[in-house]
C-alpha cells in the first residue's frame, strides 16, 4: 500500500487580488464609507458593490489582502478577505505564525445581509486603526458565500424582516440553501468552502444570519454549536466559560443577547430547547474538526441599521474574548483530537434531556391567542406595549441515543468515487489496497429505515435508519481505499460512514442503490430450484413451515413464500441492503 495524502495546496488559488505591500495605493485616495453608512442604516450593497469595495480596501492597507478560493455555482469565484495587523500572512504560504484564525462566513442567506455589511465596517475600522489590533488572531473573511442568491436581489421574499430595502434570496443560483450543503455537498460552493476551511483550519467560526420565530426584545441571539455534542474539554469550555463571558461582556455593552429562540407559532415563555446543529449546518460541520463554532441570528423584526450595528459589536466582542483565550484553544484543541480513540464509544443520534436546564431571564413581549379575521382560527399575536423579564425555562443538555464503538480503518470500494472525493475533499488521509486479499471485519446490513416524501434539498433523505452488524470474512479489492479513524477528521468520518449518523451519506442518499434488488426469479423456474433446495436444507424448510403456520398473510401470499426461500438462498444477491463501507478493528 502507498500513501496518499492530500497537499497543503490540494486546489490552487485563482487569482490573487492584491500584490506586494509596496503597491499598495494611499488610502487617502478612497472613501470607504459603506452604501450601509451612505443610506443611513437602511441599504445593503450589490455583490458588485462588495467585492470591489474589498478589492479597493486591499489595495489601499497592507494588513488587508483578497483572494479567490475556488468556483461557486453562479461561475463566479468564492473570495476571503485576509486582515493581518502584521501584514504577513499569505495564502501561498499559510503560516498563522503562532496566531489563531477567525473564519467569518457572510450571506450564506443573502437576505439576511447583516453580517455583510457589519464585516465591512469591521475589516475597515481595523485596517483604519480605529479599533485596535488583535495581536493573536487572524480574522478570514468570507464576504459573501451565496453568490447566486446575491445575484437575485429582490425587495419581498424576506417576507418577516424589517430591511434592508432590497437584498439576495435564500436559495443559491441551482437554488439549494447551503446551510444544508455542509456534508452531502452538492454544489461548488460547499465543496469550496470545505477547501477553504481546511487550508485556514480556523480555531474560531462564525455564521452571520437573521432569525426566524417568535417576537422579543433583544436584537441578538447566538447558537453557539451544542456543547454535549461537541463533547471533552472544549464543550465544557464552551459551556461554562467563553459563552457566559460572552453574554456578560455584550450586556455590559448595553447589548443584551439571549440563547437562538427556538420556537414556532407559541410564545418563549413556555420554554424551549437548544437547536441541535447537526453536520449539515455550518456550525456543525466546521466543529467536526474542532473549530470553535457560533451562530450569530440578530432579530428579524428589529431595524436594519440595529441588526448591522449589533452584529458589528458582537463580532468585537468575539475577537476580544478570543484574544484573551489565544493560548488556552489551541491547547483544548490539540486535546480534542485525542479524544476520540478506537474501542472507544462514540454517539451518533441524540436526544433532549429534559431532566437538566438552564433557567434564563428572559425580556419577551406578551403574547395572546385571538381570533384570526382571515381564517376564523386561532393566531398568535404579540403585544410590544407589554413587555416583560422573566425566568424562562432554556433545555440546553442533549444525552446520547444511540453509540457506535470507534474501528480502526473504515474500507471504501472503490467504484464508490464520490465517497472518495468528498474524503479528499475534506482532508481525509487514506490508502489505495495494492493487491487483493480477504480479511476479517465487521459488515453492517439495514434493517430498516424511513425515507422523507417530499424533497429536501435536492434528495429524498433517510432517518431513523437501523443496522444489524455481522463479522465476516471479507474479500478486500485492490485499489479500494483504507481509512484510518486515528486522524484529525476522525469525526468527520464517523458522521459521515456510519449509516445511522444523523447526516450519515447513507442518509442522504449516496447508498441508495443497495436498497434496491438488482435480481429476481421467474416463479415457474423457482418452484422446482426452491423445492430441492428446502429439501436439502431442513433447518430453512422448518422455518419456513413455521411462518406459514404463525403468519396468516404470508400463508395467503404464494409469491411472498418463494420470495422468502429465494432470499434463503445461494442464488440471493449479496449486495441487497448490504452496506458497503465495512469497518476494521486491528
Amino acid at each position: 500500500m502507498f500513501i496518499m495524502k492530500q497537499t497543503l495546496f490540494f486546489f490552487l488559488i485563482t487569482v490573487l487580488i492584491t500584490s506586494c505591500h509596496e503597491t499598495k495605493t494611499s488610502a487617502n485616495k478612497e472613501d470607504f464609507t459603506t452604501r450601509f453608512e451612505s443610506s443611513l442604516g437602511t441599504e445593503t450593497p450589490t455583490y458588485e458593490e462588495v467585492i470591489l469595495w474589498y478589492q479597493k480596501l486591499a489595495e489601499a492597507y497592507p494588513t488587508v489582502s483578497m483572494y479567490e478560493m475556488g468556483e461557486t455555482d453562479s461561475g463566479k469565484p468564492l473570495h476571503v478577505v485576509i486582515y493581518d495587523p502584521d501584514a504577513a500572512f499569505s495564502m501561498e504560504y499559510p503560516d498563522k505564525a503562532g496566531k489563531n484564525i477567525l473564519l467569518v462566513n457572510n450571506g450564506i442567506h443573502p437576505g439576511e445581509s447583516d453580517g455583510i455589511d457589519a464585516s465591512m465596517l469591521l475589516l475597515r475600522d481595523l485596517a483604519q486603526g480605529k479599533l485596535e489590533a488583535p495581536k493573536k488572531t487572524l480574522l478570514a473573511v468570507i464576504p459573501i458565500y451565496n453568490i447566486g442568491g446575491a445575484l437575485n436581489r429582490n425587495t419581498g421574499t424576506r417576507t418577516n424582516q424589517n430591511g434592508p430595502k432590497e437584498y439576495g434570496f435564500r436559495g443559491n443560483a441551482r437554488n439549494y440553501d447551503l446551510n444544508r450543503d455542509f456534508i452531502k455537498a452538492d454544489t461548488k460552493n460547499a465543496r469550496s468552502f470545505a477547501q477553504l476551511f481546511h487550508l485556514l483550519n480556523p480555531e474560531w467560526f462564525i455564521d452571520n444570519h437573521v432569525s426566524n420565530g417568535a417576537d422579543y426584545q433583544y436584537v441578538l441571539t447566538h447558537l453557539f454549536t451544542q456543547h454535549d455534542k461537541l463533547g471533552g474539554a472544549l464543550g465544557n469550555y464552551l459551556h461554562e466559560n467563553f459563552m457566559p463571558k460572552f453574554v456578560d461582556s455584550l450586556s455590559q455593552k448595553k447589548w443584551g443577547i439571549t440563547p437562538y429562540v427556538n420556537v414556532f407559532n407559541k410564545t418563549p415563555e413556555q420554554g424551549f430547547s437548544q437547536f441541535m446543529d447537526y453536520p449539515r449546518y455550518s456550525t456543525g460541520y466546521t466543529t467536526l474538526f474542532n473549530t470553535f463554532g457560533m451562530m450569530v441570528e440578530t432579530h428579524m423584526l428589529k431595524p436594519y441599521k440595529q441588526r448591522v450595528e449589533g452584529t458589528y459589536e458582537l463580532m468585537k466582542t468575539f475577537i476580544s474574548l478570543a484574544e484573551m483565550d489565544a493560548s488556552l484553544i489551541k491547547q483544548l484543541r490539540s486535546n480534542q483530537e485525542h479524544l476520540y480513540e478506537v474501542g472507544t464509544t462514540y454517539p451518533v443520534s441524540w436526544k433532549l434531556d429534559s431532566t437538566k436546564n438552564t433557567i434564563l431571564q428572559f425580556k419577551g413581549y406578551e403574547g395572546t391567542m385571538e381570533p384570526s379575521p382571515i381564517t376564523g382560527s386561532q393566531r398568535l399575536k404579540y403585544h410590544r406595549d407589554r413587555p416583560f423579564e422573566k425566568p424562562v425555562t432554556y433545555y440546553d443538555y442533549f444525552i446520547p441515543s444511540e453509540t457506535i464503538t470507534i474501528p480502526s480503518q473504515y474500507i471504501v470500494p472503490k467504484g464508490y468515487w464520490n465517497i472518495v472525493e468528498q474524503l479528499r475533499n475534506n482532508n481525509i488521509a487514506f490508502r489505495i489496497v495494492e493487491k487483493d486479499t480477504v480479511i476479517s471485519a465487521e459488515v453492517y446490513h439495514v434493517k430498516d429505515y424511513q425515507t422523507y416524501k417530499n424533497a429536501y434539498e435536492g434528495h429524498y433523505p433517510h432517518y431513523n435508519t437501523q443496522v444489524e452488524m455481522t463479522t465476516e470474512q471479507v474479500s478486500v479489492k485492490k485499489g479500494d481505499y483504507l481509512v484510518d479513524t486515528q486522524q484529525p477528521g476522525v469525526r468527520y468520518l464517523l458522521e459521515t460512514l456510519e449509516p445511522m449518523a444523523m447526516d450519515s451519506f447513507f442518509n442522504w442518499n449516496y447508498f441508495d442503490t443497495v436498497l434496491q434488488q438488482k435480481e429476481g426469479f421467474s416463479p415457474y423456474v423457482w418452484e422446482d430450484m426452491a423445492l430441492e433446495f428446502l429439501n436439502q436444507n431442513p433447518d430453512i424448510k422448518k422455518a419456513f413451515e413455521e411462518k406459514k403456520n404463525n403468519d396468516s398473510d404470508f400463508a395467503q401470499d404464494w409469491y411472498w413464500q418463494l420470495d422468502w426461500i429465494h432470499k434463503q438462498s445461494p442464488n440471493f444477491e449479496a449486495s441487497y441492503l448490504r452496506y458497503p463501507i465495512v469497518r476494521v478493528h486491528n
